[in-house]
């Protein structure tokens, strides 16, 4: 078996810091528990990253960017409200395949806040600089249309806070949010 190249090894602590941070939180998580993931030491995920916090950024940064890319890939050469839902049912499934990536999230904004009540501020300017990314990621494809582009964003956040609480897609308080769930529940009651 071929050996991993340190950026190779990067990727797969990102990948496993995403997994155990979305469970376990920013404290609830040890660097003993991610390098055990990759199959590392501690002392060489720390050649990788310099730090914990450092390991909690890059997880956010990739989940930010990985929302994006879902946002972009859907909206690509469309505009309006055909984007609008590529977009949510893009989001959607995203959440749904791969449940870490909401879990994430969540994590990350109650980190964020966390640590802004400390009097840290890094954390929160990097978070808050890659959600902006997003929000534009949004805003273009809804051709600039501030209030378009906040409806949206705040349905995500609805749609963040039902998943995680764990209403089925069928379930009846999604039917104003996602247009596929009130038609199942229809079929299922036929």
């Amino acid at each position: 078996m071929a050996r991993m190249s340190a950026d190779e090894r990067r990727e797969s602590v990102i990948r496993a810091a995403m997994h155990e941070f979305a469970r376990g939180g920013y404290h609830g998580t040890s660097t003993e528990v991610i390098a055990k993931r990759v199959g590392v030491s501690q002392p060489y995920l720390f050649r990788l990253f310099p730090n914990k916090p450092a390991i909690f950024l890059a997880a956010a940064e990739r989940c930010l960017r990985d929302t994006r890319e879902i946002f972009a890939a859907a909206s690509e050469g469309l505009d309006g409200e055909e984007a609008a839902l590529a977009m949510a049912d893009a989001y959607v499934r995203l959440i749904a395949e791969d449940p870490d990536k909401l879990q994430m999230q969540l994590q990350v904004y109650v980190t964020v806040a966390a640590a802004e009540a400390a009097g840290d501020h890094e954390l929160g300017e990097t978070v808050r600089k890659g959600w902006m990314e997003l929000w534009d990621a949004v805003h273009v494809p809804l051709g600039g249309d501030v209030q378009g582009t906040t409806t949206f964003m705040a349905i995500g956040m609805l749609i963040n806070t039902l998943a995680a609480m764990g209403f089925p897609p069928e379930h009846r308080v999604w039917e104003g949010l996602y247009p596929e769930a009130r038609a199942r529940r229809l079929r299922r009651e036929v």
